[in-house]
């Protein structure tokens, strides 16, 4: 899996794929949908249409899903990007597409924060800029989205392909379902329906948002739709019952979180020129809506980010980990969440965003500023697994888990293969996959990294140190909604990369007898900051350099044993 090359080659000739302004047939069953699903050919329809879910651990799956095929294309880009449109953004959405491809991104969504002002201004506003942007840029896939105010939780991407019907569904989307339009009285403009944004009254329209999600979906109004949960223990009021509701009520729909939150520049310390504050902004505590389990102690605080990671899926066994081993596929990015990016020299427009909807166009000042982001691409990248460059495609990747999250440039690329030695699933699968076994087969594991072939954005070629092998045991649901963590999964190897190593490091691992299903994932780390079991440390307030703590995580491989 080849990253991207930060390079690209410039062709302003090309059609714009997919314009909001494209009268094909977009229903299900039109002719250019049986011709995607021709083009993805038997396993890929598998896992485009549903095949047998992930979690169903208890037969044999129809096919594998995500087969392993060599080394496919993988682009890079970030679901959470922020412009003037948001109350707390400055950027022109054309600013913030040309940094990313300058960057090497491939894709970007723009998802400024829901609410009344952005239902009733905002929205009108940013589409035409979003189709300018796609005119102008058309090696970067610009997709429409929200930074939605989950009713009773913090906040997610929500984003669609350009269609006919995009803008309609997110505008009615965001009026009936975003909770700051919820818990605004009706006499300044919202529903006054819900006590607070992140109270817990909120939690039902939340479900019913995302089965409306699906329904456009099932509808033939989108082709897909996907919500992607943003820094989701930085306030602690994601509990791990909501998520798995969220999952619950529309699999197809919430699909992950953010791994990794962004404004990853706000933990350097002011005496190298920074905030001074707590990468991510991590820096809460437990409010009246945060989940009591996740409380803070002496050694542990899950309201801070470790090498940059949010908690829930930065600690082994933790949050992450007990969706997992219930066989349940969820996914985890890295994001930028860019909207004042640090040493920048502009600053916020004098428009008043409550009014207008927009911050109006930024200021230069000339001088340097002190924020806590970086532009999309410069420091933190998801890369996705696709069949194609195309808006379906790429979402069709993330929806499936062909998902890897990279700081700094730590990889270039990451091949893995997972596949039966015995009478199972011998063509094996990849990242987001699912195979089966034969009991007491031996499970081969093969991982092929390209390291760093050149600089990232800090101006310093990375080292990976190391890589981890993370497994656990799938134990079926939990009877406890709440619960938030896998005792049984452990960092099974650790494969160690020579300080010598160039090019491509290969290493594989053997999991002996097979006799039960199990799941898999890896991580990687430059070494530099690590616990004495090699963990990644959590992130000093106030002094967190990021190029200084870099890592990567994989999705998942699933494996059934029949």
């Amino acid at each position: 899996m080849p990253h991207h090359h930060h390079g690209h080659d410039h062709d302003h000739d090309e059609e714009v794929g997919g314009s909001w302004r494209d009268d094909r047939d977009d229903r299900p069953l039109s002719v250019a949908r049986r011709g995607f699903l021709a083009g993805l050919g038997a396993a890929g329809i598998a896992t485009a249409v549903g095949a047998t879910p992930a979690h169903a651990h208890d037969d044999r799956p129809a096919r594998p899903v995500n087969p392993w095929g060599g080394r496919n294309r993988w682009y890079a880009g970030d679901h959470h990007i922020h412009t003037k449109y948001s109350s707390d953004g400055q950027y022109e959405v054309a600013q913030q597409v040309a940094k990313a491809r300058q960057h090497g991104l491939d894709w970007v969504v723009i998802t400024d924060h829901g609410g009344v002002a952005h239902e009733k201004f905002s929205i009108d506003q940013v589409t035409p800029d979003i189709e300018k942007a796609r005119r102008s840029y058309r090696d970067v896939l610009v997709y429409q989205g929200l930074e939605w105010n989950i009713p009773g939780a913090e906040h997610a991407t929500v984003f669609l392909p350009p269609g006919r019907s995009a803008v309609d569904i997110l505008r009615a989307f965001e009026a009936a379902y975003d909770g700051g339009v919820l818990s605004t009285p009706a006499a300044q403009g919202g529903k006054g329906l819900i006590t607070r944004s992140t109270s817990a009254d909120g939690e039902p329209y939340a479900l019913a948002a995302l089965r409306y999600l699906e329904s456009q979906v099932l509808s033939g109004r989108t082709e897909i739709a996907l919500m992607f949960a943003n820094h989701p223990a930085r306030r602690g009021v994601d509990s791990p019952h909501e998520i798995r509701g969220w999952r619950d009520a529309a699999p197809d729909v919430a699909v992950g979180m953010e791994g990794a939150p962004g404004h990853q520049a706000a933990g350097i310390s002011t005496a190298n020129g920074g905030r001074g504050g707590a990468r991510g902004y991590y820096d809460g505590s437990p409010n009246q809506d945060s989940f009591p389990g996740f409380a803070p102690t002496a050694t542990e605080n899950p309201y801070r980010t470790y090498g940059g990671f949010d908690w829930m899926t930065a600690k082994v066994g933790g949050l992450w980990d007990s969706l997992l081993a219930e066989g349940r596929p969820w996914w985890v990015t890295a994001t930028s969440d860019a909207h004042q990016v640090h040493r920048d020299t502009f600053r916020p427009g004098p428009g008043d965003h409550g009014t207008t909807g927009s911050k109006g166009a930024p200021v230069d000042t000339g001088v340097e500023q002190v924020y806590g982001d970086y532009f999309p691409g410069f420091y933190s990248s998801t890369l996705v697994g696709s069949d194609s460059k195309s808006y379906v495609d790429v979402m069709r990747g993330m929806q499936g888990g062909k998902v890897v999250a990279v700081h700094g440039r730590v990889v270039d690329g990451l091949n893995v293969r997972v596949r039966s030695l015995g009478e199972g699933d011998n063509r094996g699968v990849t990242i987001g996959g699912r195979t089966f076994v034969r009991r007491g087969d031996d499970v081969e594991v093969t991982v092929e990294v390209d390291l760093a072939r050149g600089a990232n954005f800090s101006g310093v070629v990375p080292r990976l140190a190391k890589v981890d092998l993370v497994a656990g045991p799938i134990t079926g649901p939990v009877a406890d909604r709440d619960a938030f963590s896998a005792p049984l999964t452990t960092v099974v190897k650790t494969f160690e990369v020579g300080r010598k190593a160039r090019g491509t490091v290969k290493f594989t691992h053997t999991f002996r007898d097979v006799d039960g299903a199990f799941y898999l994932r890896l991580r990687g780390s430059d070494g530099n900051r690590l616990t004495s079991d090699g963990n990644p440390v959590m992130d000093v307030l106030g002094d967190a350099d990021p190029w200084s703590d870099l890592w990567f995580y994989a999705n998942p491989v699933f494996v059934d044993v029949i």
